[in-house]
């Protein structure tokens, strides 16, 4: 299992139709432009807790 650690910690919030933002900052760093492919995965905890991770999809690498 990998291990990571927080780069940035953020708040956003869900415009119409779901979309989100992803602040400034993570889309430079990340370098994402218009178009990019990203994974999304919703994960539950044991407690029902939810998140969402997402990542730069392998096909848009």
């Amino acid at each position: 299992m990998a291990i990571y650690r927080v780069m940035y910690y953020s708040s956003v919030t869900v415009g119409s139709g779901g979309r989100i933002t992803i602040p400034q900052e993570m889309r430079d760093d990340m370098r994402l432009e218009d178009g990019a492919m990203l994974t999304v995965r919703l994960e539950e905890s044991e407690t029902g807790q939810r998140q969402l991770t997402l990542w730069r999809s392998a096909e848009d690498a």
